[in-house]
């Protein structure tokens, strides 16, 4: 059964198509990200850059490389698109994509994470095997089917981020609708829908339908008689988040996912009308069988896990983000944060009060009052930068508070902890971060 499943051979065409707006949807965020500014605020102009934690060695490259950086990334989507040296092309993306998602944080977003790992499933399927410049330069790489393998791991992959998203937002404050009140707040000011978009009566149809949508949309499309009404609710859903929230090539890249959804030779008439038909078969199993199933086995067991990590970290992911990346956990809660970093001499006594803007950019300000994993890596940043003038420094943030979802501000962090002498822990629970109280009023 499993061997007719995913070892079938079946028409290629959605792949095809799907890595040529792969490619032009790539290259766009690349060349987007230079033209509106993103690379300037996030990977040049700031002096410090918040790397993923224990990727400090990956840094931005001197002065203005990083224009270049994209650029080439933009050039490699083009090439993916048009299949120009396929391997190598993807390969180079994937390496290049990943370096930049570790090098800064402060504007994470689930979408650059995606794209990683679509990049690295990418490396392994056949796109280039039709309707490529690889083929028209080697005839003999042509190839109209492929496994069906191919679109299960897909279908797959995508159902694990809808499924966990949808779960992630069932808790007390997007059930209340209280969290879609506060993500519409700043859209009142839209031409046209921004009153419209403050009304409680759509903040229940929006916290509703986005519970609905991603726990069922993947069996919606992947029943025939929901299918078409699947695609044009996706399609008015993407296209919404893409006006309102604005969140680059994710939504017309969840609308190309679509074509996995579809017969194959539905999407052969629609895009490749002159590509021949292929009938399904049954061939022999590829010798590499056994590889791909332990390796793809893996790979969706570290799937499962990672989102759910939190569960084995003490207290609540809303209240100490601790397990929070990488987890779906996609426009769930605004934080906001405040306090004092101060840096006292262990041998003068002597103490300073840090401002922040002197160090960081405004948008990493907001981060380091409201993440924990930010105000620790301020602290080791500060330590650095004393110690460039021989000072033994402890780093404290005291008058620590956060709000979240605009509640009222509460304590978070202990402000008799010196951050800059803690260690960073991946897996555990860090005991400077406050217990949980949401519910009690600022003191």
């Amino acid at each position: 059964m499993l061997n007719r499943l995913l070892f079938q051979r079946i028409d290629n065409s959605p792949l095809i198509i799907f890595r040529i707006f792969f490619g032009i949807l790539v290259s766009l965020e690349c060349f987007g990200a230079i033209t509106t500014g993103w690379v300037k605020r996030n990977l040049i102009t700031p002096k410090y850059k918040f790397p993923f934690i224990d990727f400090e060695f990956l840094q931005p490259l001197p002065g203005n490389g990083m224009y270049f950086y994209f650029g080439l990334m933009g050039l490699l989507g083009l090439c993916i698109a048009l299949g120009f040296k396929y391997r190598a092309s993807i390969i180079s993306f994937t390496v290049l994509w990943t370096a930049t998602y570790l090098m800064q944080k402060t504007a994470y977003n689930n979408h650059y994470y995606l794209l990683i790992l679509i990049s690295l499933l990418m490396c392994f399927f056949p796109a280039e095997r039709s309707r490529s410049y690889d083929v028209r330069l080697h005839p003999e790489l042509e190839c109209n089917s492929m496994y069906a393998y191919v679109k299960w791991v897909v279908v797959l992959q995508l159902f694990i981020v809808y499924v966990y998203a949808s779960v992630a937002k069932m808790y007390g404050d997007w059930l209340d609708f209280s969290t879609i009140a506060v993500l519409m707040h700043s859209k009142r000011n839209y031409w046209l829908v921004g009153d419209i978009l403050q009304e409680p009566w759509i903040h229940t149809i929006i916290g509703s339908v986005g519970i609905l949508f991603d726990l069922l949309i993947v069996p919606a499309l992947l029943w025939k008689p929901t299918r078409k009404a699947a695609f044009f609710l996706s399609l008015f859903f993407h296209l919404f988040n893409s006006i309102i929230f604005q969140i680059g090539i994710f939504p017309y890249l969840s609308i190309a996912f679509s074509v996995f959804f579809f017969e194959s030779e539905t999407i052969r008439k629609i895009f490749f009308k002159t590509k021949p038909a292929f009938t399904t078969t049954y061939s022999k199993l590829p010798n590499y069988k056994n590889v791909l199933l332990f390796s793809g086995s893996i790979y969706f067991i570290i799937q499962l896990l990672l989102p759910v990590r939190h569960h084995a970290i003490k207290d609540d992911v809303l209240w100490s983000e601790e397990g929070h990346r990488m987890s779906w956990r996609m426009m769930l809660r605004s934080r906001q944060g405040k306090g004092t970093f101060k840096v006292v001499d262990k041998d003068t006594k002597e103490e300073f009060i840090i401002i922040p803007k002197d160090y960081v950019s405004r948008g990493q300000e907001r981060k380091i009052f409201a993440y924990p994993d930010f105000a620790w890596q301020f602290a080791q940043y500060l330590k650095k930068e004393f110690e460039q003038n021989d000072r033994n420094v402890a780093v404290y943030l005291e008058k620590s508070k956060i709000s979240i979802n605009r509640k009222p501000y509460v304590p978070f962090i202990d402000s008799k902890t010196d951050l800059a002498a803690e260690t960073w822990y991946r897996t555990k629970h860090h005991d400077w971060i406050l217990p949980s109280n949401l519910g009690s009023p600022e003191k």
